[in-house]
């Protein structure tokens, strides 16, 4: 297993799966171990995955310093990774929670940043968030799933305040384009693999300035995808199209049937699609 120091001298793992040009990683949860990710649907067919392990998570060291969990604080993580590979410019994809880290990369390294793959990512990083009318939303369409009255309702307790874990599990459907066996089986691996002390940090107070971050992607030399799951509700895919126009060069795919999570949903659809953009942008 390769490790890297981090310039705070925090030991960061990484793991590198699949063949071809690089693409380097960042898992989502916020602060969930990359195993999760998987082989991305079989994109390691098309691309060498350089996993990392945020610090705290994984295979990573604790940092003895726990501010530095906070999502800017990470971008220097990000920036060594890209050094320890001896890269001048990178495909870096991001999921979920990471699309801030990601962003903020970008924001802080325009010009090592080649391709940009938001994976149905947040992006707070440049103002904008998901609300509780995103998730009524896009909960309102799974209506006719089976599991769908008891979801519903721990997604009400959780509206007016509840923190409980079971509340919490009883949602994971929502996350899903299919909550099959492989959908429960992914799920059921979050809470070991999650720094919940991590995750409270990482979007704490101070962690964005929204109006630097717009201006410097607004002019950011790097093609853009954003991939959004037509099911899922961070972010919908009308908000996710609302961040796609604040790059110079982005597209908007939607993946049909998908929620969070889509290279579960459709491996070879999800994978089809990343191929291409990044085909594209050689």
């Amino acid at each position: 297993m390769p490790i890297l120091s981090a310039l705070d001298g925090t030991e960061l793992a990484y793991h590198v799966t699949g063949q071809g040009e690089p693409l380097l990683c960042l898992p989502g949860g916020p602060m969930r171990a990359s195993a999760y990710l998987g082989d991305l649907g079989g994109l390691s067919r098309h691309r060498r995955l350089f996993l990392l392990d945020l610090r705290g998570t994984g295979d990573s060291a604790v940092p003895a310093d726990p501010a530095t969990y906070r999502c800017d604080g990470q971008v220097d993580d990000v920036e060594a990774f890209r050094a320890h590979l001896g890269l001048e410019r990178v495909d870096l994809l991001a999921h979920s929670a990471a699309g801030d880290l990601a962003l903020l990369y970008a924001a802080r390294h325009p010009d090592r940043v080649r391709t940009l793959t938001l994976v149905t990512a947040r992006a707070r990083a440049l103002g904008v968030d998901f609300t509780e009318e995103h998730r009524r939303e896009a909960a309102a369409r799974r209506k006719a799933e089976p599991w769908f009255e008891e979801a519903y309702d721990a997604y009400e307790r959780i509206w007016a305040g509840s923190t409980a874990d079971a509340d919490w599990d009883a949602v994971a459907p929502f996350f899903y384009g299919r909550w099959d066996a492989t959908a429960q089986a992914h799920a059921g691996t979050e809470a070991e693999q999650t720094n919940e002390e991590a995750a409270d940090l990482y979007a704490s107070a101070g962690a964005f300035e929204p109006a630097v971050a717009r201006a410097v992607v607004a002019e950011l030399d790097a093609r853009v995808l954003l991939l959004a799951g037509e099911l899922d509700s961070g972010p919908l895919p009308r908000v996710a199209a609302a961040v796609a126009e604040l790059f110079p060069d982005a597209e908007l795919t939607v993946q049909p049937g998908a929620g969070h999570h889509p290279w579960l949903d459709d491996p070879g659809r999800f994978t089809a699609t990343v191929t291409a953009f990044l085909d594209r942008a050689r």
